[in-house]
């Protein structure tokens, strides 16, 4: 993604900047879930809203699907230029979900699935994948950015593994993305649900 090779600590030590990230990221993520982050953080959801978000979510979901598979059909007919456009583009797609998510769970709460045994078990192994694919694709995905924006292409090919890496992360996350948006149909549009407050939400009421 680099057009420069200038050396900095970034490019050093790819690997320790990802850890930190991926630190900062899953805090987000369970701080919120948890309710460790204060409420006045995030807006006061309606049902209505946190339904807005949702579907927000599923389509910014499903652009990054197609805009991931555009980068990885890029690359492979050696359309650099293309592939590293398709990738940032994608990883601005990774923060916009990631705001909406957080905002959604921390302003809002969550829609537990309704429905027959026979589409209840499928929903929920599918939704396993979809968040243990989430949670072991972040620092794959972050490395790879890491890379990606701190390295030439010449770089990239002779001297990192971001070959390697770009591809468990864009089959991970284009997995998990595609079974966000097929749990998010089920969910919201194919059968029933029942809402359930945030943690954080929860707090405030008691208090």
């Amino acid at each position: 993604m680099a057009t420069a090779s200038a050396d900095n600590a970034v490019k050093r030590h790819p690997l320790a900047v990802t850890v930190v990230l991926s630190i900062v990221g899953y805090a987000a993520v369970v701080g919120t879930f948890l309710g460790a982050v204060p409420q006045s953080v995030f807006p006061d959801l309606s049902l209505s809203a946190v339904n807005t978000l949702s579907d927000a979510i599923a389509l910014v979901n499903a652009v990054n699907v197609l805009v991931i598979a555009a980068g990885w059909r890029w690359i492979r007919r050696n359309e650099v230029q293309k592939h590293a456009a398709a990738m940032v583009t994608s990883f601005v797609l990774i923060l916009v979900f990631l705001v909406l998510y957080l905002t959604k769970i921390g302003g809002g709460g969550t829609k537990e699935f309704v429905g027959p045994a026979f589409v209840y078990y499928p929903y929920l192994a599918m939704l396993a994948i979809h968040i243990v694919l989430s949670i072991i694709s972040v620092p794959v995905v972050l490395y790879a950015i890491v890379l990606g924006a701190t390295h030439t292409p010449e770089e990239l090919r002779a001297e990192t593994p971001h070959r390697r890496v770009g591809r468990i992360a864009a089959g991970a996350w284009l997995l998990s993305l595609s079974l966000g948006v097929v749990t998010y149909l089920l969910l919201n549009h194919a059968f029933s649900w029942e809402y359930v407050e945030s943690a954080a939400a929860a707090v405030l009421l008691v208090g």
